[in-house]
Protein backbone atom coordinates (compact mmCIF):
# COMPACT_ATOMS: atom_id res chain seq x y z
CA UNK A 1 0.00 0.00 0.00
CA UNK A 2 1.45 3.71 -0.78
CA UNK A 3 0.66 5.92 1.64
CA UNK A 4 2.84 8.85 2.01
CA UNK A 5 2.93 12.08 0.19
CA UNK A 6 5.88 14.89 1.06
CA UNK A 7 5.37 17.45 -0.82
CA UNK A 8 2.87 19.76 -0.36
CA UNK A 9 4.92 21.04 3.03
CA UNK A 10 5.71 24.56 4.07
CA UNK A 11 8.82 24.09 6.76
CA UNK A 12 10.47 26.52 8.57
CA UNK A 13 14.23 26.26 8.79
CA UNK A 14 14.35 25.67 12.50
CA UNK A 15 12.30 22.75 11.41
CA UNK A 16 14.29 21.78 8.83
CA UNK A 17 17.01 21.64 10.69
CA UNK A 18 15.44 19.37 13.54
CA UNK A 19 14.27 17.27 10.65
CA UNK A 20 17.93 16.02 9.59
CA UNK A 21 18.30 14.82 12.63
CA UNK A 22 15.83 12.17 12.83
CA UNK A 23 17.56 10.40 9.49
CA UNK A 24 19.59 7.27 9.55
CA UNK A 25 23.16 6.97 7.46
CA UNK A 26 21.77 7.70 3.78
CA UNK A 27 19.27 9.58 4.35
CA UNK A 28 19.67 12.83 5.33
CA UNK A 29 20.83 13.87 2.03
CA UNK A 30 16.94 12.99 1.00
CA UNK A 31 15.12 14.46 3.68
CA UNK A 32 17.03 17.74 3.27
CA UNK A 33 16.19 17.90 0.05
CA UNK A 34 12.86 17.53 0.49
CA UNK A 35 12.63 20.33 3.50
CA UNK A 36 14.55 22.68 1.32
CA UNK A 37 12.46 22.42 -1.82
CA UNK A 38 9.31 22.14 0.46
CA UNK A 39 9.82 25.53 1.43
CA UNK A 40 9.41 26.96 -1.78
CA UNK A 41 5.56 25.18 -2.16
CA UNK A 42 2.59 27.05 -0.37
CA UNK A 43 -0.10 24.64 1.62
CA UNK A 44 -3.53 25.14 2.96
CA UNK A 45 -2.88 22.24 5.73
CA UNK A 46 0.63 23.06 7.04
CA UNK A 47 0.33 21.04 10.18
CA UNK A 48 -1.30 17.75 8.26
CA UNK A 49 2.10 18.10 6.08
CA UNK A 50 4.38 19.01 8.70
CA UNK A 51 3.22 15.94 10.90
CA UNK A 52 3.99 13.43 8.00
CA UNK A 53 7.07 14.43 7.31
CA UNK A 54 8.20 14.21 10.81
CA UNK A 55 6.46 11.37 11.77
CA UNK A 56 8.42 9.57 8.86
CA UNK A 57 11.24 11.16 10.05
CA UNK A 58 10.66 9.53 13.09
CA UNK A 59 10.60 5.77 11.87
CA UNK A 60 13.94 6.60 10.45
CA UNK A 61 15.26 6.96 12.87
CA UNK A 62 14.56 4.49 15.04
CA UNK A 63 16.35 2.40 12.12
CA UNK A 64 19.69 0.52 12.10
CA UNK A 65 21.30 -1.55 9.57
CA UNK A 66 19.91 -5.06 9.43
CA UNK A 67 23.60 -6.50 10.47
CA UNK A 68 23.85 -4.28 13.06
CA UNK A 69 20.25 -5.94 14.69
CA UNK A 70 21.28 -9.01 13.44
CA UNK A 71 24.64 -8.49 15.61
CA UNK A 72 23.63 -7.10 18.65
CA UNK A 73 23.36 -9.67 21.18
CA UNK A 74 19.48 -8.38 23.08
CA UNK A 75 18.28 -9.13 19.35
CA UNK A 76 15.64 -11.31 20.54
CA UNK A 77 15.98 -14.98 18.56
CA UNK A 78 12.57 -14.48 16.48
CA UNK A 79 13.45 -11.64 15.19
CA UNK A 80 16.34 -12.04 14.30
CA UNK A 81 15.32 -15.64 12.40
CA UNK A 82 12.17 -12.97 10.45
CA UNK A 83 15.08 -10.93 9.67
CA UNK A 84 17.59 -13.59 7.91
CA UNK A 85 14.17 -13.95 5.69
CA UNK A 86 13.59 -10.58 4.86
CA UNK A 87 17.04 -10.67 3.98
CA UNK A 88 16.72 -13.75 1.67
CA UNK A 89 13.45 -12.66 -0.06
CA UNK A 90 14.71 -9.23 -0.70
CA UNK A 91 17.70 -10.55 -2.82
CA UNK A 92 15.09 -12.72 -4.26
CA UNK A 93 13.00 -10.71 -5.39
CA UNK A 94 15.79 -8.52 -6.97
CA UNK A 95 17.09 -11.47 -8.85
CA UNK A 96 13.85 -13.30 -9.47
CA UNK A 97 11.21 -10.86 -10.09
CA UNK A 98 13.44 -8.13 -11.13
CA UNK A 99 12.13 -5.54 -9.02
CA UNK A 100 14.42 -2.35 -8.02
CA UNK A 101 18.21 -2.89 -6.05
CA UNK A 102 17.16 0.94 -4.05
CA UNK A 103 18.17 1.09 -0.88
CA UNK A 104 14.76 0.45 0.87
CA UNK A 105 14.63 -2.46 3.08
CA UNK A 106 18.14 -3.06 4.37
CA UNK A 107 17.14 -1.27 8.07
CA UNK A 108 14.93 -2.39 10.41
CA UNK A 109 12.78 0.10 12.88
CA UNK A 110 11.49 -1.11 15.62
CA UNK A 111 8.46 1.50 16.43
CA UNK A 112 6.86 0.20 19.11
CA UNK A 113 3.63 -0.21 17.37
CA UNK A 114 0.97 -2.47 15.49
CA UNK A 115 0.82 0.10 12.89
CA UNK A 116 2.79 2.27 11.19
CA UNK A 117 0.53 4.47 9.95
CA UNK A 118 -3.84 4.59 10.28
CA UNK A 119 -5.42 5.28 7.00
CA UNK A 120 -8.69 7.26 7.24
CA UNK A 121 -10.71 5.68 4.61
CA UNK A 122 -14.72 7.77 3.67
CA UNK A 123 -17.71 7.92 1.63
CA UNK A 124 -20.86 9.77 1.62
CA UNK A 125 -23.35 8.46 3.77
CA UNK A 126 -25.22 7.04 0.27
CA UNK A 127 -22.63 6.33 -1.98
CA UNK A 128 -19.54 3.77 -2.31
CA UNK A 129 -17.06 6.06 -4.39
CA UNK A 130 -14.44 7.03 -1.84
CA UNK A 131 -13.62 10.45 -1.04
CA UNK A 132 -10.10 11.55 -2.82
CA UNK A 133 -7.36 13.78 -1.12
CA UNK A 134 -4.46 14.94 -3.98
CA UNK A 135 -0.98 15.84 -3.45
CA UNK A 136 1.73 16.48 -5.56
CA UNK A 137 4.20 13.86 -5.75
CA UNK A 138 1.51 10.72 -5.30
CA UNK A 139 -1.55 12.11 -6.82
CA UNK A 140 -5.25 11.67 -5.66
CA UNK A 141 -5.39 8.62 -3.29
CA UNK A 142 -8.37 7.49 -1.71
CA UNK A 143 -7.53 7.46 1.96
CA UNK A 144 -5.70 9.91 4.14
CA UNK A 145 -2.82 8.86 6.77
CA UNK A 146 -1.95 9.70 10.12
CA UNK A 147 0.93 8.67 12.36
CA UNK A 148 -0.90 9.19 15.29
CA UNK A 149 -4.40 6.96 15.83
CA UNK A 150 -5.73 9.48 18.14
CA UNK A 151 -4.93 12.16 15.42
CA UNK A 152 -6.63 9.31 12.72
CA UNK A 153 -9.62 9.01 14.60
CA UNK A 154 -10.03 12.82 15.22
CA UNK A 155 -10.12 13.48 11.77
CA UNK A 156 -12.81 10.62 11.26
CA UNK A 157 -14.65 12.09 13.92
CA UNK A 158 -14.97 15.42 11.92
CA UNK A 159 -15.91 13.42 8.64
CA UNK A 160 -18.86 11.61 10.73
CA UNK A 161 -20.24 15.16 12.01
CA UNK A 162 -20.35 15.79 7.99
CA UNK A 163 -22.30 12.97 7.20
CA UNK A 164 -19.60 10.54 5.80
CA UNK A 165 -19.41 6.93 6.32
CA UNK A 166 -15.87 6.41 8.00
CA UNK A 167 -13.09 3.75 8.41
CA UNK A 168 -9.90 3.76 10.33
CA UNK A 169 -7.82 1.30 8.72
CA UNK A 170 -4.20 0.11 10.57
CA UNK A 171 -1.10 -0.05 7.79
CA UNK A 172 1.78 -2.33 8.10
CA UNK A 173 3.85 -0.63 5.69
CA UNK A 174 4.18 1.91 3.24
CA UNK A 175 6.68 2.81 0.07
CA UNK A 176 7.49 6.05 -0.11
CA UNK A 177 8.50 5.62 -3.57
CA UNK A 178 12.28 6.01 -3.69
CA UNK A 179 12.08 9.11 -2.05
CA UNK A 180 13.68 7.60 0.94
CA UNK A 181 15.00 4.43 1.66
CA UNK A 182 12.36 2.82 3.38
CA UNK A 183 12.75 0.37 6.45
CA UNK A 184 12.00 -3.13 6.99
CA UNK A 185 8.92 -2.60 10.50
CA UNK A 186 8.37 -4.80 13.07
CA UNK A 187 4.75 -4.05 12.21
CA UNK A 188 5.64 -6.53 9.62
CA UNK A 189 6.61 -8.94 11.74
CA UNK A 190 3.13 -9.82 13.02
CA UNK A 191 1.99 -11.80 10.19
CA UNK A 192 2.69 -15.39 8.68
CA UNK A 193 5.40 -15.98 6.85
CA UNK A 194 3.77 -15.65 3.44
CA UNK A 195 2.07 -12.64 4.38
CA UNK A 196 5.13 -11.03 5.53
CA UNK A 197 7.04 -11.56 1.91
CA UNK A 198 3.86 -10.64 -0.20
CA UNK A 199 3.77 -7.53 2.24
CA UNK A 200 7.71 -6.97 1.26
CA UNK A 201 7.35 -7.93 -2.51
CA UNK A 202 4.06 -5.69 -2.87
CA UNK A 203 5.47 -2.28 -1.70
CA UNK A 204 9.14 -2.96 -3.59
CA UNK A 205 6.87 -3.36 -6.66
CA UNK A 206 5.11 0.39 -6.41
CA UNK A 207 9.12 1.31 -6.47
CA UNK A 208 9.02 -0.63 -10.00
CA UNK A 209 6.06 0.53 -11.73
CA UNK A 210 3.51 3.60 -10.66
CA UNK A 211 0.85 6.06 -12.06
CA UNK A 212 0.46 8.80 -10.32
CA UNK A 213 -3.47 9.29 -9.81
CA UNK A 214 -4.35 5.79 -10.24
CA UNK A 215 -4.73 3.63 -7.41
CA UNK A 216 -6.60 0.83 -9.59
CA UNK A 217 -3.62 0.09 -11.52
CA UNK A 218 -1.15 0.65 -9.03
CA UNK A 219 -2.55 -1.76 -6.50
CA UNK A 220 -3.67 -4.23 -8.69
CA UNK A 221 -0.01 -4.40 -9.78
CA UNK A 222 1.87 -4.81 -6.93
CA UNK A 223 -0.82 -7.35 -5.80
CA UNK A 224 -0.37 -9.44 -8.79
CA UNK A 225 3.49 -9.10 -8.90
CA UNK A 226 3.81 -9.78 -4.73
CA UNK A 227 0.98 -12.99 -5.05
CA UNK A 228 2.87 -14.40 -8.08
CA UNK A 229 6.28 -13.57 -5.86
CA UNK A 230 5.63 -15.65 -3.20
CA UNK A 231 4.82 -18.33 -5.39
CA UNK A 232 7.85 -18.80 -6.73
CA UNK A 233 9.36 -18.08 -3.21
CA UNK A 234 8.10 -20.98 -2.20
CA UNK A 235 8.95 -23.14 -5.85
CA UNK A 236 12.86 -21.55 -5.17
CA UNK A 237 12.77 -23.54 -2.06
CA UNK A 238 11.27 -26.66 -3.26
CA UNK A 239 8.27 -26.29 -0.87
CA UNK A 240 5.68 -27.40 -3.47
CA UNK A 241 3.18 -28.34 -0.54
CA UNK A 242 3.24 -25.01 0.67
CA UNK A 243 2.90 -23.02 -2.51
CA UNK A 244 -0.28 -25.42 -2.89
CA UNK A 245 -1.54 -23.97 0.95
CA UNK A 246 -1.32 -20.10 -0.46
CA UNK A 247 -2.81 -20.79 -3.78
CA UNK A 248 -5.53 -22.05 -1.73
CA UNK A 249 -5.24 -19.14 0.58
CA UNK A 250 -5.81 -16.67 -2.04
CA UNK A 251 -8.35 -18.33 -3.64
CA UNK A 252 -10.51 -18.54 0.07
CA UNK A 253 -9.31 -14.38 0.23
CA UNK A 254 -10.69 -14.23 -3.69
CA UNK A 255 -13.97 -15.69 -2.59
CA UNK A 256 -14.38 -13.49 0.56
CA UNK A 257 -13.85 -10.16 -1.98
CA UNK A 258 -15.95 -11.21 -4.47
CA UNK A 259 -18.84 -11.20 -1.28
CA UNK A 260 -17.84 -7.76 -0.54
CA UNK A 261 -17.80 -6.65 -3.85
CA UNK A 262 -21.34 -7.91 -4.98
CA UNK A 263 -22.91 -5.87 -1.67
CA UNK A 264 -20.65 -2.36 -3.04
CA UNK A 265 -22.17 -3.04 -6.48
CA UNK A 266 -25.16 -3.49 -4.75
CA UNK A 267 -25.08 -0.86 -2.76
CA UNK A 268 -24.63 1.39 -5.68
CA UNK A 269 -27.42 0.01 -7.69
CA UNK A 270 -29.30 0.85 -4.87
CA UNK A 271 -27.51 4.86 -4.29
CA UNK A 272 -27.92 5.31 -8.02
CA UNK A 273 -31.93 4.67 -8.06
CA UNK A 274 -34.50 7.06 -7.61
CA UNK A 275 -35.91 5.76 -4.77
CA UNK A 276 -36.24 8.35 -1.15
CA UNK A 277 -33.38 8.46 0.58
CA UNK A 278 -35.19 6.66 3.53
CA UNK A 279 -35.50 4.07 1.70
CA UNK A 280 -32.26 3.84 0.62
CA UNK A 281 -30.96 3.75 3.95
CA UNK A 282 -33.32 0.74 4.86
CA UNK A 283 -31.77 -1.12 1.91
CA UNK A 284 -28.86 -0.26 2.88
CA UNK A 285 -28.94 -1.74 6.20
CA UNK A 286 -30.47 -4.76 4.81
CA UNK A 287 -27.54 -5.39 2.49
CA UNK A 288 -24.71 -5.21 5.14
CA UNK A 289 -27.10 -7.76 7.11
CA UNK A 290 -27.38 -9.63 4.04
CA UNK A 291 -23.39 -9.80 3.62
CA UNK A 292 -23.17 -11.10 7.31
CA UNK A 293 -25.21 -13.85 6.51
CA UNK A 294 -23.47 -14.91 3.10
CA UNK A 295 -20.42 -14.71 4.82
CA UNK A 296 -21.42 -17.36 7.54
CA UNK A 297 -22.97 -19.36 5.01
CA UNK A 298 -19.39 -18.95 3.07
CA UNK A 299 -17.72 -20.37 6.27
CA UNK A 300 -19.44 -22.96 6.63
CA UNK A 301 -18.53 -24.60 2.79
CA UNK A 302 -14.76 -23.44 3.85
CA UNK A 303 -13.89 -23.72 7.23
CA UNK A 304 -10.42 -22.15 6.11
CA UNK A 305 -11.67 -19.22 5.48
CA UNK A 306 -11.29 -16.79 8.49
CA UNK A 307 -12.10 -13.17 8.24
CA UNK A 308 -13.95 -12.81 11.86
CA UNK A 309 -12.07 -9.93 13.40
CA UNK A 310 -13.24 -8.06 10.26
CA UNK A 311 -16.82 -9.11 9.31
CA UNK A 312 -17.72 -8.65 13.22
CA UNK A 313 -17.44 -4.73 12.64
CA UNK A 314 -20.18 -2.45 12.29
CA UNK A 315 -19.69 -2.25 8.98
CA UNK A 316 -20.79 0.69 6.20
CA UNK A 317 -19.90 2.04 3.18
CA UNK A 318 -16.31 3.10 3.62
CA UNK A 319 -15.28 -0.63 4.33
CA UNK A 320 -16.59 -1.77 1.27
CA UNK A 321 -14.92 1.46 -0.95
CA UNK A 322 -11.70 -0.02 -1.76
CA UNK A 323 -12.41 -3.32 -2.44
CA UNK A 324 -12.41 -2.40 -6.41
CA UNK A 325 -8.91 -0.34 -6.06
CA UNK A 326 -7.39 -3.51 -5.09
CA UNK A 327 -8.97 -6.38 -7.44
CA UNK A 328 -10.75 -4.49 -10.63
CA UNK A 329 -7.55 -5.59 -12.36
CA UNK A 330 -6.40 -7.96 -11.02
CA UNK A 331 -7.01 -11.02 -13.45
CA UNK A 332 -5.42 -8.37 -16.09
CA UNK A 333 -1.75 -8.55 -14.91
CA UNK A 334 -2.51 -11.81 -13.06
CA UNK A 335 -3.32 -12.69 -17.31
CA UNK A 336 -0.35 -10.76 -18.48
CA UNK A 337 2.12 -12.69 -16.05
CA UNK A 338 0.95 -15.72 -17.56
CA UNK A 339 1.16 -14.87 -21.29
CA UNK A 340 4.79 -13.91 -20.79
CA UNK A 341 5.42 -17.30 -19.25
CA UNK A 342 6.71 -15.93 -15.69
CA UNK A 343 8.69 -13.76 -17.74
CA UNK A 344 9.04 -10.72 -15.52
CA UNK A 345 11.07 -8.56 -17.67
CA UNK A 346 8.99 -8.63 -20.63
CA UNK A 347 5.97 -8.36 -18.30
CA UNK A 348 7.48 -4.93 -16.79
CA UNK A 349 8.01 -3.73 -20.69
CA UNK A 350 4.67 -4.32 -21.35
CA UNK A 351 3.24 -2.78 -18.45
CA UNK A 352 5.40 0.06 -18.91
CA UNK A 353 4.01 0.36 -22.50
CA UNK A 354 0.37 0.43 -20.75
CA UNK A 355 1.14 2.90 -18.21
CA UNK A 356 1.68 5.70 -20.80
CA UNK A 357 -1.93 5.68 -21.98
CA UNK A 358 -4.32 7.95 -21.80
CA UNK A 359 -6.69 6.91 -18.60
CA UNK A 360 -9.64 6.34 -20.06
CA UNK A 361 -7.68 3.75 -22.53
CA UNK A 362 -6.07 2.01 -20.14
CA UNK A 363 -9.01 1.50 -18.32
CA UNK A 364 -10.76 -0.09 -21.38
CA UNK A 365 -8.13 -2.57 -21.77
CA UNK A 366 -7.59 -3.71 -18.32
CA UNK A 367 -11.64 -3.65 -17.23
CA UNK A 368 -12.03 -6.63 -20.14
CA UNK A 369 -10.53 -9.22 -17.68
Amino acid sequence: MLNLDLSNIQLSKLQIDKLTRYSYKNSSKHLLLAGISLLMISCSSMQYYSSLLHGHAEVLNSAREIEDVLADKNTNEITRLKLEEFKVAREFAISELYLPDSGSYRHYADIGRKYVVWNVIATQELSVAPKEWCFLVVGCVQYRGYYSLEDAQAYASQLEAEDYDVYVAGVSAYSTLGWFDDPLLNTMMYRKSEDRINLLFHEMAHQKIYIKNDSKFNEAFATAVANEGVHRWHLSKGQNDRSVQYKSYLENKSKFYKLLRESRETLEEIYQSKIADDQKRILKKNTFSKLKEKYHKLKQENPSINFDAWMNRDLNNAHLALISTYNAYLPYFEQKIASHEGNFELFYREINKIAQYEPSKRKQIMSGY
